[in-house]
């Protein structure tokens, strides 16, 4: 949740100028940020989308899910993509517009721009990847809403949804020489030799906290977020 911005094409993100606040939870799904769920959701009530839209009046929502989410979850009512792609596919479809609309409802005459950010490759299922990126373009393109293709910036030129654990270095990345990991062959690590999902290169926790380390995964997925914000008005 964002409040006003203005930066430059290339943003860093804190270049955006903006009073930020997240409520991440680890396992989630769209579900679980729907007001209604109860005590299915692993989001508690005072940080459901449309809570938080009421109490921070933002500009912006950015909405970013990844990885393991849909088969740990019980707001999914057990539906998982690896039992019922089908199934799966229009639930998702449904609880996106569920949460579109509680999230306008919520902002009434200020209602915020949502930012969906489309996922980055998954080694193990790339197809359901695709489809639920497509997803989130439909129903942005529905509400006037936008889409950060920030998943883009961590998958190969040309091969979108192919998963790899190196990139060659970018220009930024080659400027600050700390988010450019092999220098010596050109490329920068996005994940960990055994952790294939996530984008910080300190091992995880059980305690979910911030990544105490420079992933370059993490700040190119920041960046994209970033600039979109950047150069889309507030709605």
């Amino acid at each position: 949740m964002t409040g006003p911005s203005r930066t430059g094409p290339r943003a860093h993100p804190r270049d955006l100028r903006a009073t930020y606040t997240s409520a991440p939870y680890s396992g989630t799904t769209l579900c679980d940020y729907l007001e209604g769920t109860g005590e299915k959701s692993l989001v508690p009530d005072r940080d459901k989308a449309a809570a938080l839209v009421r109490g921070l009046r933002p500009d912006y929502v950015v909405l970013q899910f990844w990885g393991n989410a849909w088969g740990y979850t019980w707001c999914m009512d057990g539906i998982s993509h690896d039992a019922s792609p089908q199934k799966y596919f229009s639930r998702y479809r449904a609880d996106l517009r569920r949460l579109t609309e509680q999230i306008a409802d919520a902002g009434g005459a200020k209602r915020p721009r949502i930012v969906w950010v489309a996922q980055g490759p998954d080694p193990i299922t790339p197809d359901r990847v695709r489809r639920v990126n497509e997803l989130y373009a439909r129903q942005a393109a529905a509400s006037g809403d936008v889409v950060a293709d920030a998943g883009a910036t961590v998958a190969p030129e040309g091969a979108r949804y192919s998963w790899v654990q190196y990139l060659p270095c970018t220009a930024y990345e080659h400027e600050h020489p700390a988010y450019c990991t092999q220098p010596d062959r050109d490329r920068t690590a996005l994940h960990l030799d055994k952790d294939y999902l996530h984008f910080c290169l300190a091992p995880t926790t059980s305690t979910p906290k911030p990544c105490p380390v420079r992933s370059p995964g993490i700040l190119r997925i920041a960046r994209e977020i970033t600039r979109v914000i950047a150069r889309t008005p507030v709605g």
